[in-house]
């Protein structure tokens, strides 16, 4: 199908409106059919109300996203802006060597894998010639993108974490149950805690790195063997 292109309006309004299609649900990644170990959390009591579900997501947020998600799309971003495919292969290896289950493994390659072919499918030349190493994790497609789409790197980085907060609380609605409105009231406070978040992760050295998250871990493993199931990991 042909799409005329309309006139390109200045760098970053255009950039920031990328950023907004690259973490939007919309995108056909499959996020939503993922709950990094919440199913089963919610299943064992775990997480059974805002409150907890808050605390929850705090503590992925700090322990996991900023100490190793982020510094590592970082890595993978200025890997892309200079065409360093071997730094690209080695950081997505380190991420997927993070990801301490079988499920959440699995969750990291799908996701990367259908970002990969989607920005194949938009024409990315860098997508079809690094393709090996993009499909290790999620962040290095997308930290493509961005670097592509001239999107600031704190500002990447604030989408990407806000994405995945988008997803585990639209998954939450689902698991809890929580309404709507709670949802957004969640979004509204664990919002605010992002940026100091992001901050932190942008300022680890290499040897900082790392994620710890135990309790998410035993959620996901044993979520592989739960009896019912509405999401992959």
């Amino acid at each position: 199908m042909h799409i005329e292109r309309l006139p390109r309006p200045p760098g970053q309004p255009l950039a920031m409106l990328r950023l907004m299609q690259l973490v939007s649900p919309a995108l056909p990644i499959g996020g939503f059919t993922y709950s990094q170990g919440l199913e089963y959390a919610v299943e064992a009591g775990w997480v059974r109300d805002p409150e907890s579900l808050r605390d929850w997501l705090l503590g992925l947020l700090d322990d996991s996203v900023a100490g190793l998600d982020i510094p590592v799309l970082a890595r993978l971003y200025a890997a892309c802006a200079c065409g360093d495919c071997d730094a690209i292969r080695n950081w997505g290896d380190i991420l997927l060597a993070s990801r301490e289950t079988f499920e959440l493994r699995q969750e990291e390659r799908q996701r990367a894998r259908a970002l990969t072919r989607l920005l194949v499918d938009l024409d990315f030349v860098e997508a079809r010639r690094w393709r090996e190493g993009l499909e290790l994790c999620q962040a290095a497609p997308f930290a493509l993108a961005a670097s592509r789409w001239g999107v600031p790197l704190m500002d990447a980085c604030l989408g990407y974490a806000w994405s995945w907060l988008e997803n585990m609380v639209a998954a939450a609605i689902k698991l809890v149950p929580l309404g709507q409105t709670d949802g957004q009231r969640l979004e509204l406070v664990l919002a605010e805690a992002i940026p100091a978040a992001v901050t932190r992760g942008l300022r680890l050295e290499d040897d900082e790195l790392g994620g710890s998250a135990p309790a998410m871990a035993l959620a996901s493993s044993l979520h592989e063997t739960q009896y019912t199931r509405l999401f992959r990991s």
